[in-house]
């Protein structure tokens, strides 16, 4: 949700401030897996109309929703439910509209998303699977078709034509779980030694660094308890990083920001991670941000 993409800025990008998640050049949409996403504005087509099935009912139910919901607005903007409701349906099945990338919302975590239609995006929906699948390969790869699938909520034939077109792009790599892909392009950034890693970062719940699902999950957590405890069942918390590491993770509760390792850190580490938790830009805060260590 918004405030957690604020948190993945402020992971990412120097002064961030707590009104950074609405800076014009950034909107939400229901993305992937109909989550609500907070990504650039330029990239509206990629990350709705690159999950638009090729044909079938899902395609003619998406682009009837937002054809219907487009009508109803008609240039207003409403909480969602309210919206559902008015049209007499469930208001969840509004979110099927977002894969034509004519529908925006707002939401900022606390009350119902607002819902406005707009002009589709001028972009083929095939060009817009294959870059949705070049950004999956180039954040979260190594990667294969099964992965992106599941993590874009699409059938998986339609994925594996995506992979298929894109063959010339793509180099075959093998991990530590199994033949995977990346983007040829990336494959020297792969082999380079990497740069000095921050010293800490707290990654919030859903953080694209850690958005993976089954096998893959290993390629950063090896211990299956710790993977249990950073990949809930539930709501996940977020990824406590140190030097590039996943060693922990944490929650927050208005100004209380608790904290649970899987290893000791130093003093050096454990200042850096309070200093990191004290920066975070949060919004509407009636108290100083406090540490609480659960180890």
């Amino acid at each position: 949700m918004p405030r957690a993409a604020l948190l993945s800025i402020h992971a990412r990008v120097e002064r961030t401030a707590s009104t950074t998640w609405e800076h014009p050049s950034l909107i939400q949409l229901w993305g992937p897996r109909f989550s609500a996403y907070v990504v650039a504005a330029k990239d509206l087509a990629v990350f709705s109309l690159g999950r638009l099935p090729d044909h079938g009912p899902r395609r003619e139910r998406a682009r009837d929703t937002a054809a219907r919901l487009h009508a109803f607005l008609d240039g207003l903007r409403m909480p969602f439910g309210q919206a559902g409701r008015a049209m007499s349906v469930q208001p969840n099945s509004l979110r099927y509209a977002a894969l034509t990338g004519t529908v925006l919302l707002r939401w900022d975590g606390a009350h119902q998303p607002v819902v406005w239609t707009a002009a589709a995006p001028n972009m083929d929906a095939r060009n817009a699977r294959l870059e949705l699948v070049r950004r999956y390969l180039h954040i979260l790869g190594p990667a294969t078709a099964p992965s992106f699938a599941r993590w874009a909520g699409m059938r998986p034939a339609e994925v594996r034509t995506a992979f298929e077109a894109l063959a010339d792009e793509l180099t075959p790599v093998h991990t530590p779980i199994g033949d995977a892909w990346i983007l040829a392009s990336d494959e020297a950034r792969f082999l380079a030694q990497p740069g000095p890693p921050a010293l800490a970062r707290l990654l919030p719940s859903g953080d694209a660094y850690f958005l993976l699902w089954g096998a893959d999950r290993t390629l950063l957590v090896q211990e299956a308890k710790r993977r249990a405890a950073l990949w809930t069942t539930r709501v996940w918390p977020g990824a406590l990083l140190v030097g590039g590491e996943i060693v922990g993770v944490w929650r927050r509760s208005a100004a209380d920001v608790s904290i649970e390792t899987w290893r000791r850190l130093s003093s050096k580490e454990r200042d850096a991670v309070e200093a990191e938790a004290v920066s975070l830009p949060l919004p509407g805060l009636n108290d100083p941000i406090a540490v609480r260590w659960d180890r």
